[in-house]
């Protein structure tokens, strides 16, 4: 009877995990959950960001946050959030009752989309409706054994000549306070 009830406990596990999507969350999303909760951005505690220009070059903005990810230009409801740092999605994923994946568990989902992947330059930033998780901006992952935070699936910077970030073997780490005009995060939906 043991053996029975553990065979369907790996099988039900098993099957939840593969009914996980993920979801980027869109400015629209986390304008609701600012409204909701005033919550305050790490970016907006500092008054700046950073602001990335090409694969190798940044920059500390003042104002940059996920309402204005360069400093200037207003961000777009159907954007990625952007400027938003791992403690940032947490609160949110808290807020809305879901969670953000792992690193094993982003690439183990995103291989089903097969949706155009934004990278080499070749593109901007689109609405995440449009496009592959992979790519477009680098997701904010949930670290399993370390204080620092792993990110996933590159962003329209990368290609295999540069950060090479929409592969999976490739290891970017940012801390847990960290934002950047290409740095936003998913949620685990069902």
């Amino acid at each position: 009877m043991k053996r029975f009830f553990l065979i369907f406990f790996i099988i039900s596990c098993s099957s939840n995990s593969e009914s996980l999507i993920l979801k980027s969350v869109t400015v629209k999303d986390f304008k609701e959950f600012i409204n909701d909760s005033d919550y305050i951005t790490d970016a907006e505690r500092y008054g700046w960001s950073i602001v990335q220009t090409d694969v190798y070059n940044y920059q500390v903005v003042e104002g940059a946050n996920w309402k204005r990810p360069d400093g200037i230009n207003k961000s777009i409801d159907s954007l990625p959030v952007t400027q938003v740092s791992y403690n940032d999605a947490i609160e949110y994923s808290k807020w809305a009752g879901v969670k953000i994946p792992t690193y094993e568990q982003y690439w183990s989902i995103v291989g089903n989309d097969d949706r155009l992947i934004v990278s080499d330059n070749l593109y901007p930033i689109l609405p995440t409706a449009n496009v592959n998780i992979v790519g477009n901006v680098w997701d904010i992952t949930e670290p399993v054994n370390s204080d620092q935070v792993r990110l996933a699936g590159g962003s329209l910077f990368c290609s295999i000549d540069t950060c090479h970030g929409t592969q999976m073997d490739r290891e970017l780490y940012v801390d847990k306070e960290t934002g950047n005009i290409h740095i936003g995060f998913s949620i685990l939906t069902e």
